[in-house]
């Protein structure tokens, strides 16, 4: 959601520029826009539309010089139109900023600068206004000084990037609850909102705290606190490179990270076990957790804190600790659960999931629970990330990047870090022996080949897609661990295809939804061999008795009764473990709505009005 990068120190500023948002069109954007800064004045170019709309403007008025900052605008306050879009410039031409998030109070901030002109209606213009107000405060124009002042104004989430004509090398920003980080590489200084804007310049970054601001230039970055005391950034090494975040021959960046799952589930599950010291059984550590065992011993409710794909996650995380650790599981849209007064102790265990780990939402859920002295472990796939490092403890999924706004191979290794978090706690309280945690990490270690096994199945998805590409309506439903699959399913094809579907517990059938049933509807039911198997079954007669169109996914243990009653039978293999069933369930599903979706002309990877990273609330 919106993407900021910022270079100083490099003759082609505005072509690193390009490059880096082009790396950032996965987040989400309606337009973009960058300025430079060449000492005499600031030159500024920003279209409604995609980056290409933007780069035929540069062809036509070329911009050169050193020192610039580019933005992709997520529209949050006024239309994605030309006036809205970032970068914003005061009255006097003196600064110019770049805005992530959402500056809360800035109508009265607004209103305290008077009669000022207002050049866009966004909440983001009102920064360079006081920025350049400040600097005309100051007796020597200095821009780290002018953002301080301006920062302990503000309220609200953002991230900023300020550039002003006194100061032709420098870029100053100032982080606050939306991501931000620095970097400093061969005589030449970077920002960024995301990693990827800066993996083809270097893999040594800093991530700024809350409250943070860092001046940059061609020597290096400082930074401080907005009294202006140095500290210190999180300084860390990012450990993909960038052909990891390149298509590789596919024709979209989902259809490749669906094809990445086999190995990005093998990598969360690698070197899980560790032999304790003296020798004896091996037991499973995760990645990062400064709790005590004996505090997760005392442990007698946890909260699982997600949002969309990731509360799918979660949802098979509740089945996995409940049924491996003993202990009563909640999940809550994270949006919602700070809003309601939970009952939240040192006894309450919060687990937090979320790909990007900048999802705003969950973050505040996060803090909130760690206000009432809750122990938050964080599931997480971007190592540094606001809310890995708030956390007492954080497993990392080790997805590596994905691009498309669509989550798939992050959604499967959060499915596959709640196995790894129930076995734990599983472990740690006593609930399965060590040898007994082994044994299922060994049948955990079978599901990377099987997955192989469904991507085989894409023909026969691909041809379905074609057949029910046009289908009005879409209703997937399941039972246990096939129902948060239903739902990510359902969720699936409307981020990308948009057309209507819906999921629900298939016991839920008779108490309403079933009306929406007729013929020509098409339902999607989640029916793998298991102990709900039976009433998958029932469920399915019922809406074959008034007329839908049924395709099953089904294992090899249920495609024999599945056909009698599916007008389609995909045939997944018996998963190693049920619980581990949802990693290899979810597949046809995703493939499903990528083809629908592309046989629809549909743009898979930035679906409209979508962002990949949440950062406003």
């Amino acid at each position: 959601m919106c993407g900021i990068i910022g270079i100083t120190g490099r003759e082609d500023a505005v072509e690193g520029i390009i490059r880096g948002l082009t790396r950032l069109e996965y987040r989400g954007y309606d337009s973009a826009g960058v300025v430079t800064n060449n000492g005499r004045d600031l030159r500024t170019i920003k279209r409604a539309g995609k980056l290409e709309v933007l780069r035929r403007a540069l062809d036509e008025q070329p911009l050169a010089a050193s020192t610039g900052i580019g933005h992709t605008r997520w529209a949050t306050h006024g239309e994605p139109n030309d006036r809205n879009a970032h970068p914003h410039v005061d009255p006097s031409g003196r600064v110019a900023v770049v805005h992530n998030g959402i500056i809360e109070n800035y109508q009265l901030l607004k209103a305290g600068l008077g009669d000022a002109r207002f050049a866009s209606d966004t909440d983001s213009e009102v920064a360079a206004h006081l920025a350049a107000r400040e600097l005309a405060a100051l007796d020597e124009p200095d821009l780290l000084t002018a953002v301080r002042r301006v920062v302990s104004q503000l309220e609200g989430a953002y991230s900023l990037c300020f550039v002003a004509l006194d100061e032709p090398d420098t870029i100053v920003v100032a982080k606050h609850e939306a991501p931000l980080i620095v970097a400093h590489a061969d005589g030449v200084g970077y920002c960024a909102s995301d990693v990827a804007a800066l993996i083809e310049h270097t893999r040594q970054v800093a991530a700024l705290l809350d409250g943070q601001i860092a001046r940059i230039t061609p020597e290096g970055f400082e930074v401080v606190d907005v009294d202006g005391a140095p500290v210190e950034p999180h300084r860390y090494t990012v450990d993909w490179d960038l052909d990891a975040a390149e298509k590789q021959g596919y024709d979209h960046f989902m259809l490749k990270e669906i094809h990445e799952q086999p190995q990005a589930v093998a990598d969360t599950l690698l070197d899980r076990l560790n032999a304790p010291p003296g020798g004896g059984v091996p037991r499973l550590h995760l990645d990062e957790l400064r709790l005590d065992e004996g505090e997760l011993r005392r442990i007698d409710k946890v909260f699982i804190l997600a949002c969309g794909t990731s509360l799918h996650a979660g949802m098979v995380g509740k089945l996995a600790i409940e049924h491996w650790a003993g202990i009563p599981v909640d999940v809550e849209v994270a949006s919602e659960f700070r809003y309601r007064d939970p009952i939240v102790d040192p006894h309450t265990l919060v687990i937090a999931i979320s790909q990007s780990g900048e999802t705003i939402d969950t973050i505040a859920a996060a803090s909130h629970a760690r206000d009432q002295r809750a122990p938050v472990i964080s599931l997480v796939n971007v190592v540094g990330s606001t809310l890995a490092r708030q956390a007492d403890g954080v497993l990392y999924t080790h997805a590596g990047p994905e691009v498309a706004v669509a989550s798939t191979k992050a959604f499967t290794t959060q499915i596959v870090g709640c196995l790894l978090l129930g076995l734990y706690l599983a472990q740690v309280r006593g609930r399965m022996y060590a040898t007994e945690v082994s044994d299922i990490l060994a049948r955990l270690g079978q599901v990377p080949a099987a997955l192989e096994q469904v991507l085989d199945l894409d023909g026969e998805v691909r041809e379905l897609a074609e057949r029910y590409h046009d289908s009005p309506y879409t209703m997937f439903i399941g039972r246990h661990a096939g129902l948060p699959i239903a739902m990510e399913g359902a969720l699936k094809l409307k981020e990308i295809s948009y057309l209507h579907a819906e999921a629900f517990p298939a016991g839920e059938m008779k108490h309403g939804p079933i009306a929406l049933i007729e013929p020509g509807s098409l339902v999607v039911a989640l029916a793998p061999a298991g102990h709900v198997f039976t009433k998958m079954v029932s469920n399915i007669q019922e809406v074959k008795a008034r007329g839908a169109a049924v395709l099953a996914i089904g294992s090899q243990g249920s495609v024999v009764a599945l056909k009698e009653h599916a007008d389609h039978v995909l045939t997944l293999p018996e998963p190693p473990h049920e619980l581990a069933g949802p990693v290899l369930s979810v597949v046809p599903l995703q493939l499903f709505s990528y083809h629908v979706a592309t046989r629809r002309g549909e743009d898979v990877d930035q679906p409209r009005n979508l962002a990949k990273t949440v950062t406003v609330e």
